[in-house]
């Protein structure tokens, strides 16, 4: 029990270090603030939720008591409610079929099958809490749209102005521009690094024998089917207008990113049978890293595949074909 304790505290102070560095402004303090949910979600993973949820308590108290309560909170709902919330996932599963044989009979039991908890519904999960604390920042800056963008707006022309005390309108544009596509990529961000943060927190743990579930097969990552109806209402409202077609956007931005990433997972699977399946895997994701719009192909795959089935068609034209019946 006091090991448990201590690698709870630990972990709780490592990331609360991580996310209060970036008040120092130094480059790197910006790679650690998007991995401060890095240590929570490995003692998750390794120690159980509970792990999680102390280190994460302790870290939110102490950040609170040290630079008030707006960090407090902020740590709170953006790294440690995710990191506890998402290892609970990752170890959720239930036994599925007969547990084994008769007690009767003499020979030993066998292990009971267990279902894990879907790749992607934890994806859906992470594009939930992604366009939650974007939207909880931007509630920080108002309560309606013209506040929030109106501050988003000063915010950036006052960056603006410190590299070129000169702007000019087309400047201004620009800054306008960035206003209005600030929330949605603040979304995919945060999406991304909250990916990221978990692929590497299993990793590390698969890696030190501490993963109490197998690795999953990321080529079958499907996001529920309900999930292209909430895209297509999201989409719908956008176009209200108002702080409400900001969430819209918010929301749309983090399911567009979830099927981005299976798209990624069709990909993984249509390529199966290319000889130069590697080249062209490592191609993709690097024209993708470089240039970052490509992502879009990846979008709409994963749409194509949640209406279409290409996935299920490829691996079905794979299977050898019926025995004749006698």
């Amino acid at each position: 029990m006091m090991a448990f304790g201590l690698i709870a505290l630990i972990a709780g102070a490592a990331s609360a270090l991580m996310f209060a560095s970036i008040i120092s402004g130094a480059l790197i303090s910006l790679v650690l603030f998007y991995l401060a949910p890095l240590p929570l979600m490995v003692a998750a993973i390794g120690w159980g939720p509970l792990c999680a949820s102390l280190g994460g308590i302790a870290a939110a108290i102490g950040l609170g008591a040290l630079f008030g309560l707006p960090y407090c909170i902020a740590f709170a709902v953006t790294v440690a409610l995710p990191a506890w919330w998402l290892g609970h996932l990752v170890l959720l599963g239930r036994q599925v079929g007969s547990v084994g044989p008769d007690a009767s009979v003499a020979e030993p039991p066998a292990e009971p099958e267990i279902e894990w908890y879907p790749v992607g519904r934890i994806l859906l999960w992470i594009a939930g809490f992604a366009a939650l604390t974007t939207i909880a920042a931007l509630l920080t800056l108002g309560t309606d749209a013209e506040t929030i963008t109106g501050t988003l707006r000063r915010g950036l022309m006052r960056l603006l102005r410190t590299t070129d005390p000169q702007t000019s309108g087309e400047a201004s544009q620009f800054v306008d521009a960035l206003v209005r596509i600030a929330p949605a990529a603040a979304t995919i961000v945060a999406m991304m690094t909250l990916t990221l943060n978990l692929w590497l927190s299993a990793k590390v743990t698969a890696t030190s024998g501490r993963l109490r579930r197998p690795w999953p097969d990321m080529k079958t990552a499907e996001l529920p089917p309900m999930t292209l109806v909430a895209l297509c209402i999201a989409l719908a409202f956008c176009f209200t207008g108002g702080l409400l077609a900001i969430v819209a956007q918010i929301t749309t931005a983090a399911l567009m990113m979830g099927y981005s990433l299976t798209g990624f997972a069709v990909l993984h699977t249509l390529t199966l049978t290319l000889k130069s399946r590697t080249f062209w895997l490592g191609s993709t994701y690097a024209v993708v890293v470089v240039f970052g719009w490509p992502v879009i192909a990846m979008v709409i795959l994963g749409l194509a595949d949640a209406v279409f089935g290409f996935r299920e068609r490829f691996l079905r034209s794979r299977q050898p074909p019926p025995l004749p019946t006698p």
